[in-house]
């Protein structure tokens, strides 16, 4: 992993990518895709988005490379992307769920709980000996 603060670069296209995912329909669609591939018609019933609007976000989306395009016959169906793009949308789901403890985004993310905390014991002499 890359940390932000020492590539600008880096932090430019950070910045471009949640431009996209900072759009409520966009990510609307996002979220409805996580599930799997949906056709065109089954992300508007989903969404309630409307045609004319689902088609320009669904392009937004094509052009940053969160979605992928599947034409069968006369529909067009969408997944996305990559996994990457799927852990972005669970984990701002995770983030803004129901209850918010942090559980959520620790099953997402696939992490261990936090660790309690430890009690610090000093080292040397008094490590062994109760001052009191």
């Amino acid at each position: 992993m890359t940390a932000l603060y020492g590539n600008r670069a880096l932090a430019d296209a950070m910045s471009e990518k949640l431009r996209v995912f900072a759009q409520p329909q966009r990510l609307m669609i996002l979220s409805c895709l996580v599930q799997g591939e949906k056709s065109v018609s089954e992300i508007d019933a989903m969404t309630a988005i409307g045609q004319p609007a689902l088609s320009q976000q669904l392009a937004e989306l094509r052009r940053a490379d969160l979605v992928r395009a599947r034409r069968a016959a006369k529909q067009v169906h969408y997944s996305l992307a990559d996994d990457d793009v799927a852990l972005c949308v669970r984990t701002m789901e995770a983030m803004m769920g129901e209850g918010r403890t942090g559980a959520g985004l620790q099953q997402v993310l696939s992490l261990p709980a936090a660790p309690a905390p430890q009690t610090m014991v000093p080292l040397g002499a008094a490590g062994f000996a109760r001052i009191g």
